[in-house]
């Protein structure tokens, strides 16, 4: 195990080296001049100002020149300045991160959860109202578009409503502490994750269904039933072990997803992470902002498929890790 997780993480090492040169790339073939956008908002627009910009920032420099200079900070998790936030980017993130990591952490294993047991309450089920209605809200979760769900559900249960805060990561200005401050922020976060998750659990509990119905066909199932056990040790040590197997390489691979989707969810709700960060970031052309996000974003992800392979194994001892 040791082993083939050293040998992963030094395979992800050249991957994110990778990730990092494609992405400085493309985000430098768009078009807009960050110092342009600077000048804009300092109220001045000449050419010496211009040029003063650039060479402050070392957008003079030839490309080759700024990436070598961008891979060798990255390299020791300096990720540049932050000219729109006046403050290292490294810091920035680490300031919006936890909130981050909190939004999407709550939402994945929200999905999760629900998707798998849905799936396993559809399935034992099939053909009746229960799988029906199940199988139905899930279509209806997986269609409709994020931003939408998240401007509703602010709408009726914040608006309308009134139950749940629409926007923010806390009560401003409450002074809320210890317990307090913790039920508050768990407030604000019902609805954010409950609609970063609805689109998830619709996924997990499509692919656990049609898993549980296939698993439940094979010849060691019907064996199990032969010997007569009982219904529900069928489907939890024989079925539903084998069925998580291709749910967990999903969620695995989705989990980086969930970034995508908290940059529209914190958008609309206020929600001070990176996602937001992000958005903010691409309107003013701040580079180094950007490739940070990304930076963080595809460390999470190769992180997550480390972890699903290892969770593999605990899932099913018959699998073997091999570099």
């Amino acid at each position: 195990m040791i082993r083939f997780i050293l040998g992963r993480l030094v395979k992800a090492v050249f991957i994110l080296l990778a990730i990092l040169v494609f992405n400085f790339l493309l985000i430098h073939a768009a078009p807009g001049d960050p110092a342009a956008v600077m000048a804009g908002e300092a109220g001045a627009a000449d050419e010496k100002f211009l040029a003063d910009l650039r060479i402050r920032f070392g957008l003079d420099q030839p490309l080759y020149i700024q990436l070598w200079t961008y891979l060798k900070g990255a390299v020791m998790l300096d990720l540049g300045f932050s000219y729109r936030q006046q403050m290292p980017v490294a810091d920035l993130i680490a300031s919006r991160l936890p909130a981050t990591l909190l939004l999407t952490g709550v939402a994945f294993v929200l999905s999760l959860v629900l998707g798998v047991i849905a799936g396993v309450a559809a399935s034992a089920r099939q053909g009746s109202w229960g799988d029906t209605i199940i199988s139905t809200l899930a279509l209806l979760f997986y269609a409709t578009p994020l931003f939408w769900v998240a401007l509703m559900a602010s709408l009726v249960f914040s608006v309308w409503l009134g139950w749940l805060p629409g926007f923010g990561y806390s009560t401003i200005g409450a002074g809320y502490t210890g317990l307090a401050h913790v039920l508050d922020v768990a407030k604000h976060l019902i609805l954010p994750a409950t609609t970063l998750g609805l689109f998830f659990t619709a996924i997990y509990m499509r692919m656990t269904r049609s898993s549980m119905l296939e698993v439940s066909r094979l010849d060691f199932v019907k064996t199990a039933r032969a010997k007569g056990l009982r219904r529900s040790v069928i489907q939890r040590r024989h079925i539903l072990r084998n069925a998580l197997l291709p749910v967990i390489t999903l969620a695995g691979l989705q989990a980086g997803q969930i970034f995508g989707g908290a940059i529209l969810t914190e958008t609309v709700f206020a929600w001070p992470g990176i996602g937001r960060l992000m958005f903010e970031a691409i309107s003013q052309r701040d580079y180094a902002v950007i490739l940070g996000v990304f930076y963080i974003s595809g460390a999470m992800v190769l992180l997550f498929n480390l972890i699903t392979d290892v969770v593999y194994v605990i899932v099913d001892p018959r699998i073997r890790l091999t570099k």
